[in-house]
């Protein structure tokens, strides 16, 4: 029997029983390690090519750029192309994924995710090709980000969207948690081309061999997402739209028809992003500027870190199915707001167990606002649009919140010499994701089609038929 008979026959994300039979979780688990891979590989990248523009991209194709800092800092501006291309990519594969699926939207993804990552592996230097090899690097920086901005919506949805209703923010919590798995697998690559190559050779090749190694993932992650089937309700849902020609879906749509819902999304990541960034990444600016910090020792307590927010980011989603989505997000914006302000005195003990902890609750509060993200904004959007409606409020704020926040951070230490007004920035944001909060109504539990059925009355149209 096929995932889309089963999940069809017993309607998981439909039912209202929530009870995950012995061959429901079978195939639950199949379809989150599918959209578990491509998580995974985004964020191997991610955190690879933000070392590697710290340590090698500035020599190796801005080495004109007048001092070592201005090559990084045009390193890292390449960087910053990436997330600049994501809600492109949203836009554009969330109308695809809307209108012809969400498995062949995410096979798609995967291979440009891959195939970038892949090919910076490749490129020759500026020694060899001149401007050429800046420019190569962008290009290939921006399909990553365009085809990362299609694949966070689409590897969600398809948790979400074939999850029981009760059950919902547990399952759909799963490809969150990719998310330190690939930072994870990234340091240990890292760590590891550092431990047996001298510093020549890791700055001459080594550093090509951790972008080699991400095909590995995406020919796994491709062949697992070939194994995998639509969820019965986005099927029935395409194919209203097909005959009802009056019917609209994607990005149009869904601005036109759900604004306060994309603005909804929006304000529930800004907090979210904002204190992860705060944490991965200013955390070490902070570390190594003011207190001359050894670098692999950040490492490994990162490493540490993101095993716990691995271990905790599932355990969140079983508590927003038992205690509500609200109550649970709620909790993380008010606990993020008060992590600088004891974090930075525990960095300043410069004691490794003491970073470490720090590092690790501030993760954990974190958890409690991103494990529950894939529920929520599922049930805040109607099937005809929900991958769009989704993709757009993720990936726009990443622009506004995460993109910006080390260099927010990073400024306002430069400028007052303390962590004070950084901890501020962080209330501020939290503030505004708390409001976002309190603004929702609450969708524990909710069925996928009383969402879609209120959409159809709400716009005057035939509600979606039943499969069978």
């Amino acid at each position: 029997m096929s995932v889309n008979q089963r999940v069809g026959a017993g309607k998981p994300g439909t039912s209202g029983s929530g009870q995950d039979s012995p061959e429901e979780k079978s195939g639950l688990r199949k379809i989150v390690a599918a959209s578990m891979v491509g998580t995974i590989v985004e964020w191997y990248e991610f955190f690879l090519y933000a070392t590697a523009a710290s340590l090698v991209f500035g020599k190796f194709f801005f080495p004109n750029a007048g001092s070592e800092l201005d090559g990084i800092i045009a390193a890292f501006l390449t960087y910053a192309v990436g997330f600049i291309a994501r809600p492109l990519g949203g836009i554009v594969f969330g109308q695809i994924g809307d209108r012809l699926g969400r498995k062949h939207t995410l096979q798609v993804t995967i291979i440009l995710v891959g195939a970038a990552t892949f090919l910076m592996g490749c490129l020759p230097g500026f020694n060899s090709i001149g401007y050429w090899a800046p420019a190569l690097l962008v290009v290939l920086r921006f399909i990553q980000g365009f085809a990362v901005g299609g694949e966070w919506g689409g590897a969600v949805l398809l948790v979400a969207e074939h999850s029981p209703n009760k059950t919902r923010g547990f399952w759909s919590s799963w490809p969150q948690a990719a998310v330190p798995v690939g930072n994870l697998l990234a340091t240990l690559v890292l760590l590891t081309m550092s431990w047996i190559l001298p510093a020549e050779q890791f700055l001459g090749w080594g550093w090509r061999v951790a972008f080699w190694l991400s095909a590995i993932i995406v020919v796994i992650g491709y062949y697992i997402r070939t194994h995998v089937s639509e969820a019965p309700i986005f099927l029935e849902a395409r194919a209203q739209v097909e005959a009802e020609k009056a019917i609209s879906y994607g990005v149009m749509e869904v601005v036109r028809k759900y604004p306060k819902g994309i603005l909804g999304a929006m304000g529930l990541r800004f907090a979210e992003n904002i204190l992860y960034y705060t944490i991965v990444s200013f955390s070490i600016v902070y570390l190594v500027t003011v207190h001359q910090y050894n670098t692999s020792q950040l490492l490994l307590a990162l490493l540490l870190a993101h095993v716990v927010h691995f271990l905790v980011i599932p355990q969140v989603g079983r508590l927003s199915d038992r205690f509500g989505r609200k109550p649970v997000y709620l909790a993380g914006a008010v606990l993020g707001s008060t992590w600088a302000f004891f974090a930075f005195p525990m960095f300043d003990t410069l004691n490794p167990v003491v970073i470490v902890a720090a590092i690790t609750i501030g993760l954990c509060f974190h958890a409690l606002m991103y494990a529950g993200q894939p529920a929520i904004m599922a049930e805040m959007f109607p099937t005809r649009m929900r991958y769009s409606g989704v993709s757009l409020g993720y990936q726009v704020t990443s622009i506004l919140a995460g993109s910006m926040a080390p260099i927010i951070a990073t400024a306002l230490l430069q400028q007052y010499k303390s962590w004070l007004p950084v901890a501020f920035y962080l209330v501020i944001a939290c503030a505004i994701t708390v409001v976002a909060v309190v603004t929702l109504k609450e969708t524990r539990g909710i069925s996928l089609r009383e969402v879609d059925a209120e959409d159809a009355r709400k716009h005057g149209l035939e509600p979606a038929r039943v499969a069978g």
